[in-house]
């Protein structure tokens, strides 16, 4: 049964319409995941991103979908600016409080960032993930996909496969990832049952994030909505791992120092 969303701002059903532009959507993404995270260099992933942004974009107007329809169009773009500010807000003032308290802490200690100069993690935060990863994903699952099974699907279909297979586009850059975070690691074990479990794990909160970024594109009616949380869990959770492992390997102190810190 379709659920009803008042207010709810998506693509309608039409009849009819080809199976092969869905078919052809995947195996883009199956493609643009491997060789993102198998094959090409991280030096060349904006390039990736860019390429595979465009030819998504370029399969869904073929498809029929215009610019409103995948959540591009101008007239939502204040809405859509208007929820990426709150949500941005919001998720600062969640790492925030997770920084202050010691278990939740140790849920930023990603080794991986904590090695990063201050310089990269600039780059990393402000222009890799932003330009590369929200702005190809969003573009990816919550404009083009998400457009394209709504338009052939009930809106309830369009949001779960589309955040499914958001949730299974994780799976490669998910392996390893307990080992690089104590936090993670603690909660999966280590070895084979770790990797398998974390990467279960993973696959379970991006399917998740993936409905919750899926909602505020139909209700702003604009893909720049699930953009600014995507970002902010990103790109503010990689400056908060990076600062607080900084903080955390600051060497204490010594009498003598504390006593004769002016000098």
């Amino acid at each position: 049964m379709d659920l009803i969303f008042p207010g709810a701002i998506y693509p309608e059903q039409v009849e009819g319409l080809s199976w092969w532009p869905l078919v052809l959507v995947a195996a883009t993404l199956i493609i643009f995941n491997v060789v993102n995270n198998r094959v090409a260099p991280q030096a060349h992933y904006l390039l990736w991103a860019f390429v595979g942004s465009v030819v998504l974009l370029a399969i869904g107007l073929l498809d029929g979908n215009d610019f409103t329809d995948m959540g591009l169009g101008f007239a939502y773009l204040l809405p859509g600016l208007i929820w990426a500010g709150i949500s941005i807000a919001a998720v600062t003032l969640v790492y925030l409080v997770g920084s202050i308290f010691k278990k939740t802490r140790e849920a930023f200690a990603d080794e991986r960032i904590g090695a990063l100069s201050g310089g990269r993690l600039l780059f990393q935060s402000l222009i890799e993930v932003p330009l590369g990863t929200v702005f190809f994903e969003e573009i990816a699952f919550r404009a083009v996909l998400f457009s394209m099974l709504a338009r052939r699907f009930d809106l309830t279909t369009a949001i779960v496969i589309s955040a499914i297979l958001f949730g299974l586009w994780h799976i490669l850059p998910s392996i390893g990832t307990h080992e690089n975070n104590p936090a993670l690691g603690g909660v999966v074990g280590s070895g084979r049952r770790g990797n398998i479990l974390a990467v279960l794990a993973s696959v379970l909160t991006t399917t998740l994030a993936g409905v919750l970024f899926t909602l505020m594109r139909i209700f702003s009616g604009s893909v720049i909505a699930p953009m600014g949380f995507h970002w902010a869990t990103n790109g503010l959770g990689y400056a908060f791992s990076w600062i607080l492992l900084r903080f955390r390997r600051r060497p204490p102190k010594t009498n003598h120092e504390t006593k004769h810190g002016g000098e």
